[in-house]
């Protein structure tokens, strides 16, 4: 019962992650400031936590710094997406993440069962049929539709390279690292543009606190504990539950709304991810 509540506290903050950059964004906080403050705020929150665990080795330093490095590219992109494409549209395609696992693990040389490639192509039909609607609707929703493909591609690459480093390393520990890491990435790619860290108003500031506490500590940190007590399969589909929570809550706050033939393709897309994570799992 605490674990199906967690895990129940968990979705309800990844849905609101997006719509809350959303806000930020909607009063002048840029996107890429959005996903450096996230990463720089929860690696300060970590910090104390992980200086408590065990010695880290080069080895490690570098996975984690590989990993980061990705992460950043993650929020680095699928953050922006949500400012030109639907919130619905952008995390449905950034959950995209089992497919592209599959198709690295098999790059890599690691067997992926049928039943993961039939779930792709089903998935692929749905990028597609959300992807034409955007190209109808504008440029600009199909740059967000790419953004958010490029960013579930990230996370599965971070996914991929942090394993062996999560075997070893603590779960603070290896947050502290990815994340310092990201940060640091994204803040040499925002100062590099430009892009302004501060001197927006107080309800730029609260969002960004919104997003913080509810994708990275609520959201991201419930379901790491989770993988512990429930594993990797129960996780992945409770996580897709992003998707209609985080619809939801921009249809009711933000007032979006979705075609017909959009909201087709999106159901279709989930249910070849759904496809590809229950093949993953089957053996």
């Amino acid at each position: 019962m605490l674990e199906a509540g967690l895990l129940l506290v968990a979705v309800l903050g990844i849905s609101f992650s997006a719509p809350l950059a959303v806000v930020a964004g909607a009063v002048g906080v840029p996107a890429l400031a959005v996903a450096f403050w996230r990463t720089a705020t929860a690696s300060a929150v970590l910090a104390p936590v992980a200086a408590r665990s065990g010695p880290v080795t080069g080895r490690d330093l570098r996975t984690c710094a590989a990993a980061g490095l990705l992460l950043a590219v993650h929020f680095g992109t699928w953050t922006p997406s949500l400012l030109l494409t639907s919130v619905a549209t952008s995390t449905a395609l950034v959950c995209t993440t089992p497919l592209w696992t599959a198709v690295l693990t098999r790059l890599l040389g690691g067997r992926v069962p049928a039943l993961v490639w039939a779930g792709g192509a089903v998935a692929l039909a749905g990028v597609v049929l959300v992807a034409g609607v955007d190209v109808v609707a504008s440029p600009r929703a199909l740059l967000g539709d790419a953004l958010a493909l490029l960013g579930g591609l990230a996370m599965a690459g971070y996914l991929l390279v942090g394993a062996a480093a999560r075997a070893r390393l603590s779960t603070s520990t290896y947050t502290l690292l990815c994340y310092a890491t990201a940060a640091l990435a994204l803040l040499a790619v925002v100062l590099a543009g430009g892009v302004p860290l501060a001197g927006w108003p107080a309800g730029g500031w609260l969002a960004l606190a919104g997003v913080t506490l509810c994708g990275q500590f609520l959201g991201h940190t419930l379901l790491n504990r989770a993988l512990r007590r429930v594993g990797a399969p129960v996780v992945a589909v409770v996580s897709l539950l992003e998707v209609p929570g985080a619809a939801l809550v921009a249809a009711l706050w933000l007032g979006e709304r979705l075609a017909p033939t959009t909201l087709a393709g999106l159901v279709v897309l989930l249910a070849g991810v759904a496809l590809v994570v229950h093949g993953g799992r089957v053996r």
